[in-house]
């Protein structure tokens, strides 16, 4: 199941965001385009990439969601930019993570630096960073590039903890959650909370936002990573597996490791260092980790939805609170 599938763009504000993205799409393309041919045919692969296009529906609700209203009159250019940037740096990151994770597929396609190899693909996921920060700086508005700045800063550091983590088995719980925070919660949160801005929202509101997809981002990680270890490339439409292959411990797998007595800690390490999928299986097989996971995820989700509380009702509202409840059943 999609985030943004067929149910949700059947209800009456999913045509308005129908209509919305498309735009976006527009200004993205538009924005991009370049007078060299081979740079094109570059941004045209990623296309499929823009996928679920979650982060620029999300900064589209959430100016909604302020102030209760379901018209377009309410959305503006502004908006449509906003939401092509925060989707080219999503991209940017998506391209960037595919050379370090090694990975050949993405959304059931080959992968930049699979066709192109990896010097081409950290030059067009630049490319793409520098584009969303050329495209931003032409609405004259100092604090979204601000805003954006502090996000892509937040991001990297993100990755930069991660990649210092790798093979690291004794990575403690609290640094997983810092790191997926960093890297996938502070840009949804920024989603929500630049929308809340263009909105007219109050401090109140905007703050409320923030938090509300800074706590999806990482539910959403959460459940990724659970897709990682048991989800299908042929379901997800990316490569699977590569987080043990990489050395990344996982959530679930810091709860299972930390569930183990002395002997069987010792195994499990063996397993993991060796890249032993099936040794791997049969201990999570007798763990209760994958549940206590996704309870942790199920918990995460109640108390962002509960940030939203005191927004105004709407069908803007509605759709968040759809949206943040199926980060939990999602299969790509």
């Amino acid at each position: 199941m999609s985030l943004i599938d067929t149910d949700i763009l059947n209800r009456p504000i999913g045509h308005l965001l129908i209509d919305q993205l498309d735009a976006v799409c527009k200004v993205f393309e538009r924005h991009l385009e370049s007078d060299d041919d081979g740079v094109n045919d570059l941004c045209s692969h990623i296309e499929r990439y823009r996928g679920k296009m979650l982060r620029p529906s999300l900064v589209i609700l959430s100016s909604l969601a302020v102030s209760g209203s379901d018209s377009s009159d309410d959305l503006n250019e502004r908006h449509q930019i906003v939401a092509a940037v925060v989707e080219m740096i999503h991209m940017a990151t998506l391209v960037h993570d595919d050379i370090l994770d090694e990975s050949e597929v993405r959304r059931g396609g080959a992968t930049i630096n699979s066709l192109n190899g990896n010097e081409v693909a950290v030059m067009l996921g630049d490319y793409l960073i520098s584009k969303a920060f050329h495209l931003c700086s032409t609405m004259g508005d100092p604090s979204i590039n601000l805003a954006l700045g502090e996000v892509t800063n937040t991001l990297c550091e993100g990755e930069v903890i991660q990649l210092q983590k790798r093979h690291d088995l004794d990575i403690d719980e609290s640094v997983y959650l810092d790191v997926v925070g960093r890297k996938t919660g502070s840009l949804i949160g920024a989603c929500c909370h630049m929308g809340a801005v263009l909105g007219n929202g109050n401090e109140e509101h905007c703050s409320a936002l923030k938090m509300f997809g800074e706590e999806m981002g990482i539910a959403f990680q959460i459940t990724d990573d659970v897709l990682d270890l048991f989800g299908e490339t042929a379901v997800t439409g990316k490569t699977v597996g590569r987080d043990l292959d990489l050395g990344k411990m996982t959530l679930p797998l810091i709860r299972l490791r930390n569930s183990l007595d002395s002997i069987d800690r010792e195994r499990f390490d063996l397993v993991v260092h060796s890249r032993d999928r099936e040794g791997l299986q049969k201990f999570l097989d007798t763990s209760s980790a994958l549940d206590s996971t996704m309870q942790t995820a199920r918990d995460i989700v109640v108390r962002a939805k509960s940030r939203l509380s005191i927004l105004p009702e709407g069908p803007a509202l509605e759709l968040l609170l759809d949206l943040s409840d199926r980060v939990l059943i999602r299969h790509a």
